[in-house]
């Protein structure tokens, strides 16, 4: 019996244990989106729900031939080869522009309206990088390890289905958090893969540490650098 490829994108969020609920939001979708899709997704949001579960094979979405998921090694032999000193342009997301980011992550012509920076990797770069604006001093405790207002911080994003289905590695790391009320940069010291949840920490005492569901989360970035900005 052939189905349509609205048929298929529900077997895949089955496959993956998730609620279309979830789904949705996970890729910014609005509320009810599956139930009012027809057959197939437009090609924008298609290219949203490939941008959050790479593996999800485009060509059985949209066809029914071939394997559900990208292999693994598949994905590994289309990765591009590390060139030392090689300068890439990162999109930055101003203090100003968290806001809109929230609602345009999805869409490539409003990443491509973004300002870019420099960035020259010290590793073989693989995934989406984007550059935030600390915003607040919730991440300032006075130590060298503090995050301050207006530093720009160059992140890695963590692909969606290595912190919705296995346990983040969250050790040493600092992570940019895109959750449904804003932009936040924390470290997390725990997280609960049965009950779909993270705990956040700030390094300034004065904010609490703050409980969030995956489910309102939309992004996840490792930092791998930071950078003062002079005010001019």
């Amino acid at each position: 019996m052939e189905t349509t490829a609205k048929q298929r994108l529900i077997t895949f969020i089955k496959s993956i244990g998730i609620s279309i609920n979830a789904f949705e939001r996970t890729c910014g979708l609005s509320n009810g989106y599956m139930k009012s899709l027809r057959i197939e997704p437009s090609p924008t949001k298609l290219r949203i729900i490939l941008q959050n579960y790479p593996r999800l094979n485009r060509v059985w979405l949209l066809t029914g031939e071939g394997d559900m998921l990208i292999s693994e090694k598949k994905e590994e032999s289309t990765a591009v080869p590390f060139v030392p000193d090689r300068h890439v342009r990162v999109p930055v997301v101003s203090s100003y522009a968290h806001a809109g980011y929230l609602t345009g992550y999805g869409d490539p012509e409003y990443m491509e309206s973004l300002p870019t920076i420099d960035f020259t990797p010290d590793h073989e770069m693989h995934g989406n990088y984007v550059a935030f604006e600390v915003k607040g001093d919730s991440m300032d405790d006075g130590t060298k390890e503090s995050y301050v207002d207006g530093e720009l911080v160059i992140c890695r994003e963590v692909e969606p289905h290595l912190w919705q289905h296995d346990k983040l590695h969250i050790n040493k790391r600092d992570f940019v958090i895109v959750h449904n009320e804003g932009i936040l940069i924390k470290r997390i010291t725990d997280h609960d893969v049965a009950s779909h949840t993270i705990t956040i920490h700030s390094l300034n005492p004065e904010y609490p540490d703050r409980t969030i569901d995956l489910s309102e989360v939309r992004q996840i970035f490792s930092v791998v650098e930071s950078r003062i900005q002079r005010r001019r």
